[in-house]
């Protein structure tokens, strides 16, 4: 059990929810409305006004991209109300993930954040990331990048006690996994694609009734910490490998602090010592219910995690206008 931060304590569990509901919320306005962008700045604007609303010191350090690039909720930029004296708590978010999927009325958009003491997060790049990630149970080290996506499936079925045919793998639907797709559906495998949100399609894996044993593929890196902070509270395993395009990505990642571009980072090296992580649905997914409006009242369906103590606490919402 990951020993709890005191630092933390002062940065109350449900306040994180209060912040990915405003964030869900002010998206779910203009879900299935086609338009990306003003849906993501909607929740970009309600969860930086609630991120200042809480008694911290706080750095995001997985945002919204660079300060060039986005203008708030930038990798960088301060937040809370007690800067410079409050407790120093480092900050992973994605204010409307999967942001197609909200423009087009899709299933498991998510308004998501996790947080740690300062230095607990890994500042990745807003590059790609080689992911894979599995539920708990599993003997350590079961699945590994450098093997085979066939490999990693005999290795789970393995220890499940099933045959490949029995796996189901979570791949988003993408050109760059036709290969993978077919090496999974070549030893029978399942394969269940998603158009979006990957962080929902990690955190399945550790869900029963989702039926989804794996997950694997490239994505964004930032989601990739998210996903791995999720995991620590309620187990499994995650490898991660950011992927540079050109010499404009590697220059980013050196200037985040990233040496060795080849490094395959454990779930510890993403999410270190004690975090919690806040979801909210914003639209119908596995992971949770989406925004409704019944007359003035707005419900909302979130769950809140903490590693330190495994603590898994599920919050439905009702929102009066």
């Amino acid at each position: 059990m990951t020993d709890a931060s005191n630092v933390l304590d002062r940065v109350l569990v449900l306040e994180m929810v209060r912040v990915t509901e405003a964030a869900a919320i002010a998206a779910s306005t203009l879900t299935g409305r086609g338009d990306e962008k003003a849906a993501d700045a909607a929740a970009v604007d309600a969860m930086r006004t609630a991120l200042n609303t809480l008694y911290m010191d706080g750095t995001v350090v997985i945002g919204e991209g660079e300060r060039d690039e986005a203008p708030m909720l930038f990798i960088g930029e301060k937040v809370g109300s007690a800067i410079g004296k409050g407790p120093k708590i480092d900050i992973a978010l994605d204010p409307l993930e999967g942001t197609t999927i909200c423009a087009t009325a899709g299933p498991n958009s998510l308004a998501v954040l996790a947080i740690a003491e300062e230095g607990g997060l890994l500042n990745a790049p807003d590059v790609y990331m080689d992911k894979i990630a599995v539920g708990p149970g599993y003997p350590e080290g079961i699945i590994d990048l450098d093997r085979s996506p066939s490999e990693n499936v005999r290795a789970v079925a393995e220890a499940k006690g099933v045959e490949p045919k029995d796996i189901m793998v979570c791949v988003l639907d993408r050109p760059r996994h036709e290969k993978i797709i077919a090496e999974l559906r070549s030893i029978g495998a399942g394969v269940v694609l998603i158009g979006d949100g990957d962080v929902a399609g990690v955190i399945a894996t550790t869900n029963p009734d989702t039926v989804i044993d794996l997950y694997m593929g490239a994505g964004g890196a930032p989601e990739g910490v998210l996903a791995a902070a999720a995991l620590r509270c309620v187990g499994g395993q995650f490898k991660g490998r950011l992927l540079f395009r050109n010499d404009d990505e590697r220059a980013r990642a050196a200037k985040w602090g990233v040496t060795d571009l080849d490094k395959q980072y454990d779930l510890t090296e993403l999410a270190r010592g004690d975090c919690i992580f806040a979801a909210t649905g914003v639209t119908d997914g596995s992971l949770l219910g989406g925004v409704k409006r019944k007359g003035r009242v707005m419900t909302t369906e979130s769950v809140v995690m903490r590693a330190s103590s495994g603590t898994v606490r599920w919050v439905k919402g009702e929102h009066r206008l």
